[in-house]
């Protein structure tokens, strides 16, 4: 009986660790220079539409939600995050992006998409979760079910971009040189040196957490 206590304390102390662990920085990530940007509790500082977003538990979640900016602009860094989609979600991450401008030409976006709805599935490589949307495709396959937590992290550091999906790198390139996007538009902003980091919300409930930033020289 003493070791059937034992064992369903430890797993209550498990599960309670797992939770506090949420929107904090592990003591490696502090070392490294990782700033924590969302306290788990408000969008005090954060910019755009904090009304369109809430905070449940936690957890940032688009109810629906327009542009939702981090409280300062980034020129080079690597920004980790957590998310779920809902089933046919979309949302997105906008980086070096001008505010108030369509973040996939005035900036980059990284797309943030349910990957097996069926709605999606007739999408060019380059609309996928974790594409550089409209420019650089992604290799595919990494991403949870709806419903599941991921794991993200996009480093821009100069021309240079990367991202992954559960610790996988599903895109890799430099953007120095190009000058025609794959989807034959014009985007003004791929090439800006520095600008807002936001979630680009699209109507669906996307969550997120755990929401850190490193600034690279």
């Amino acid at each position: 009986m003493k070791k059937l206590i034992l064992t369903l304390c430890a797993l209550v102390f498990c599960s309670v660790s797992a939770f506090a662990a949420d929107n904090v920085l592990s003591d490696e990530e502090k070392a490294d220079g990782f700033q924590l940007i969302f306290n788990g509790q408000n969008l005090d500082g954060w910019r755009g539409d904090t009304t369109g977003y809430v905070v449940e538990d936690g957890v940032i979640i688009c109810k629906p939600g327009g542009n939702l900016y981090l409280p300062k602009d980034y020129k080079n860094f690597i920004i980790r995050f957590d998310f779920q989609v809902p089933p046919n979600g979309n949302n997105g991450l906008g980086i070096r992006a001008e505010m108030g401008k369509d973040a996939a030409y005035y900036g980059m976006e990284i797309q943030i998409l349910d990957d097996y709805a069926d709605c999606y599935k007739t999408l060019k490589p380059y609309q996928y979760h974790g594409s550089i949307y409209g420019v650089v495709p992604v290799k595919r396959g990494f991403t949870k079910p709806a419903g599941e937590w991921n794991t993200e992290e996009v480093t821009a550091n100069g021309s240079h971009i990367t991202v992954k999906i559960n610790g996988e790198v599903v895109t890799d390139a430099d953007i120095a040189n190009i000058t025609e996007t794959m989807d034959g538009r014009q985007h003004p902003g791929l090439h800006n040196e520095s600008g807002a980091i936001g979630f680009l919300g699209h109507g669906a409930k996307v969550m997120f957490k755990n929401v850190r930033v490193k600034e690279l020289d």
